[in-house]
């Protein structure tokens, strides 16, 4: 592989600012000082730009197999490297779904063929493969996925006996889909029977409420602290489940939860414009939420930051409401939507890189990266402060379109290294060296 060397870049790494050379060499980092010299290196010119490391996904869709009209491995592998994110872990409710170590062993040969960006698969669990679950390997897989609600796909976990097993035995961390099904379905019903034909992406926050979140969430709380499960609760969309999480530090922590992009970004009163397209589930719901999920997040209840990248057809999304699929396209431009809350003075840097770099990396355990330290892979991204605005002709994904089209942000991805290989460079993708499956210390 190449040698390259970036001089003088500030590193924001492990809650500090330094401006320093990086060397990289073998797919690693192999030196950090404050002057180096390799003349077989090529030297990339840093100067006023940010060295972080690559960002780690704990939670993407990229519908690979069975639903690759959407989006696949390839193509959102290329959108997340072209975003800065280097390691990614994507869910199981694809078709056929990811049930069975087989078809989770399938998910990661087709990686290894096609991916970009480092990967990771989460094991699915339904109310009936109990036995498959347990057998998940620690060390090489994620985690387990429970939907404790409906999603995209037919993967609910509502059998009572199955959770308490599952939470009492489960060989690794288990990663949650909170709604309650219940609630959801009584809402659903009431506002049908309310609006008609009328009902809209307005009343989804009210169909997928607060109370069906906070009803799930504290269930599996409750269930975590019975058996003293690693449990790490996804997309927070409610302040009121804020409080279920405590500031303690994350290497001790035994529940963990996680905010996306989508929900620090928009709140109900973009139902009017975006409509559908920023419908997901759980839903964005109204700002008093968005407010607490920016509190939880700044204070250390809140432990990661990720996208829940799910892309849909345009086609798809422009159905009526309630035939319109959840989800949205958002891997691509996560890093440069949290430097553009850094530009508006809601988040320091450095807390940009440990919910999205070290914070993922100590979670799952992932072996040999999330930082910048000498020996491990170098996984880096270089961001410069230019204008960048969202249009069709530079939207990676399959799917061809973004909730952020036409938005301008103030900060580009310059550079992408994944493993060492410069896999993004001022707006032109190489794919030449794939990624890697990541492994994980536990």
């Amino acid at each position: 592989m190449k040698i390259y060397l970036i001089k003088q870049a500030t590193l924001i790494n492990e809650g500090k600012q330094m401006v320093a050379d990086v060397l990289i060499k073998n797919q690693r980092i192999e030196k950090i000082e404050s002057h180096i010299d390799e003349p077989n290196a090529i030297e990339i010119n840093a100067e006023g730009m940010y060295l972080m490391p690559g960002a780690i996904d704990d939670q993407v869709h990229f519908r690979e197999p069975g639903l690759t009209h959407k989006g696949d491995i390839y193509t959102e592998s290329r959108a997340a490297a072209a975003g800065g994110v280097t390691s990614f872990m994507e869910m199981p409710n694809t078709n056929p779904q990811a049930t069975t170590q087989a078809l989770l062993e399938e998910k990661y040969q087709r990686a290894a063929q096609v991916s970009l960006s480092n990967y990771s698969f989460f094991m699915g669990t339904t109310n009936d493969n109990y036995d498959e679950v347990m057998r998940t390997n620690l060390n090489t897989v994620c985690g387990i996925k429970i939907f404790m609600g409906s999603s995209t796909g037919n993967m609910l976990v509502d059998n009572p006996n199955t959770l308490e097993k599952i939470f009492a035995n489960a060989p690794n961390l288990i990663a949650t889909h909170c709604e309650d099904e219940a609630t959801i379905k009584h809402n659903t019903e009431k506002y049908l029977a309310e609006y008609g034909d009328n009902l809209s992406a307005i009343q989804h926050p009210y169909i997928r409420s607060e109370e069906a979140c906070y009803l799930s969430s504290s269930m599996a709380v409750e269930l975590a602290k019975k058996h003293n499960t690693r449990l790490h609760i996804l997309h927070i969309s409610t302040a009121k489940e804020t409080n279920l999480f405590t500031t303690e530090p994350i290497e001790t922590k035994r529940i963990t939860a996680e905010a996306c992009i989508h929900h620090l970004w928009f709140s109900a009163a973009d139902y009017e414009t975006k409509s559908n397209w920023i419908k997901w589930n759980p839903a964005v719901k109204c700002e008093t939420d968005r407010v607490g999920i920016w509190q939880a997040l700044l204070d250390g209840r809140i432990d990661v930051i990720a996208t829940d990248h799910a892309p849909h057809t345009k086609d798809e999304k422009a159905q009526a409401y309630i035939k319109s699929p959840s989800g949205g396209p958002l891997v691509q431009h996560s890093i440069q939507a949290m430097f553009q809350f850094y530009e508006q003075g809601k988040i320091t840097l450095e807390q940009i890189v440990t919910k999205m770099c070290h914070n993922p990396a100590i979670l799952f355990k992932i072996k040999e990266r999330g930082y910048i330290r000498e020996g491990y892979y170098a996984d880096l991204v270089l961001v410069k402060k230019q204008v960048y605005q969202v249009k069709k002709n530079n939207i990676l994904y399959k799917c061809g379109w973004s909730p952020f089209e036409e938005e301008v942000f103030d900060y580009s991805i310059a550079k992408t290294f994944v493993n060492g290989h410069l896999a993004w460079s001022d707006g032109r993708l190489n794919d030449e060296v794939l990624g890697d499956r990541l492994e994980f210390a536990r």
